[in-house]
């Protein structure tokens, strides 16, 4: 997939940011609907989420079910906000206000004589798209829910079965993280972690240094605050994922700026084992994130009852340990 990483984030309140209602249409067998655009246009011959501009005072959805009929001749049933991508071009800003759609009426056809083709979800990363569509094939990829594992105490086996548990019941996104283990033992829990995770079609990243990735086999690094705030690049092959532990504003502009695939924010409710740290909030959360071209998730007192009120906040899903590990 050939995109580039913007060199900066435009704000998605400035009135010269072109505001674009894009649909990612997601069909039964996990395909996603792509068109062509035109040669001749912006970004032309590229593959995109088909979508079009918001009018002067139209509203997003508005606009999402109007564009979609004119371009593809469907009308769209049951959608939710998936993410929304702020990103400067050289020639243009742009606000793509996504919104994953999972039913419509009607047989997709490229009215507008461009190119449609259904492309598999883990498949897209294939395709050549403008730089600005980065962000929602992650989106599209990375799952609702990442389960934090806790530290794994004496008992391996209890902790390995437990994490088992979790993968059958549709966990399919785990961070490990198991400070407390030396080097020796933390190897060998990580590629039994990895070996599960992989059975049950799940990813796991590791809490730990980049390096540990390849050769235990893991999905990617969740980078700590700390080590973060020392990242200097990206330090990570483009396959696997890069996440990033963020509390701030700025925290978030540098988990971008070293091209971090995805961000978890907190604490966005109190915690018990972070009682006196002062919570976001979902009014917060969400003026974080609106400014964010990256997936995020909502960390901090999350639980699955949680879901949708993160996702009308613009995250990709919660994070948790406690809530995620002992349902």
């Amino acid at each position: 997939m050939s995109v580039s990483t913007p060199t900066t984030v435009p704000d998605p309140n400035d009135p010269e940011t072109l505001h674009v209602a894009v649909a990612a249409i997601v069909n039964d067998a996990q395909q996603v609907l792509l068109a062509r655009r035109p040669g001749h246009v912006h970004q032309g011959g590229l593959w995109e989420f088909p979508g079009g501009k918001c009018e002067p005072g139209e509203p997003v959805e508005a606009a999402l079910e109007r564009e979609i009929q004119e371009e593809l001749g469907i009308h769209i049933g049951v959608r939710r906000p998936l993410i929304r991508v702020p990103h400067r071009y050289e020639d243009r800003s742009v606000l793509l206000d996504v919104w994953r759609v999972e039913s419509f009426e009607g047989r997709p056809h490229g009215r507008e004589g461009q190119p449609v083709e259904w492309v598999p979800v883990d498949e897209l990363g294939e395709r050549d798209f403008p730089a600005a569509n980065l962000p929602i094939i992650r989106a599209l990829q990375l799952p609702a829910a990442c389960l934090i594992t806790p530290a794994p105490g004496e008992d391996r086996e209890a902790f390995l079965a437990q994490l088992q548990c979790r993968l059958d019941e549709g966990i399919r996104l785990v961070q490990l993280r198991a400070r407390g283990l030396d080097e020796i033992s933390y190897r060998s829990l990580a590629e039994q972690v990895v070996e599960r995770c992989h059975h049950s079609g799940a990813r796991v990243l590791l809490n730990a240094d980049a390096s540990l990735a390849v050769p235990l086999g893991a999905d990617g690094i969740q980078l700590s605050s700390q080590r973060l705030q020392q990242a200097g690049g990206r330090d990570l092959p483009d396959n696997l994922l890069l996440g990033a532990s963020c509390h701030t504003a700025e925290e978030l502009r540098h988990a971008h700026a070293i091209r971090a695939d995805f961000a978890l924010l907190s604490p966005v409710k109190p915690t018990a084992t972070h009682p006196d740290a002062p919570a976001l909030g979902w009014e917060m959360f969400a003026s974080l994130v609106e400014s964010c071209a990256m997936p995020v998730y909502a960390l901090g007192g999350m639980a699955p009852a949680d879901l949708d009120e993160a996702i009308a906040h613009g995250a990709q899903g919660i994070a948790a340990i406690r809530a995620l590990w002992e349902s």
